[in-house]
């Protein structure tokens, strides 16, 4: 499983403007406090069940706090045939915008 820092998924939008396919799979009240604006919100627990809701031609960004859950979710996601990266550092060491 490929990773990216929080720091070079940020240059990659903020600065080169590419379009990437965010997932942040914080709980309801940690995205509530702000998350990577165009990211998708799908909580852990309802990755298994949103699994249909996702484009297997596409490559996925995972997220959450700290890089803990993201990786879980990137692995379980991987092993379902999708092409994903996991941002290392989460959130707590996101330092671009959040909507």
């Amino acid at each position: 499983m490929r990773t990216l820092t929080a720091e070079e998924v940020r240059k990659q939008l903020e600065e080169e403007g590419q379009q990437l396919n965010i997932i942040d799979v914080r709980e309801d009240e940690e995205v509530e406090e702000g998350m990577i604006p165009g990211a998708t919100h799908i909580a852990l627990g309802t990755i298994e069940d949103r699994v249909n809701d996702l484009d297997k031609t596409k490559e996925y960004v995972m997220v959450c706090r700290s890089g803990g859950r993201s990786s879980r979710a990137a692995q379980f996601l991987a092993s379902e045939g999708f092409t994903v990266i996991n941002m290392e550092g989460g959130m707590l060491a996101w330092t671009g915008k959040t909507a």
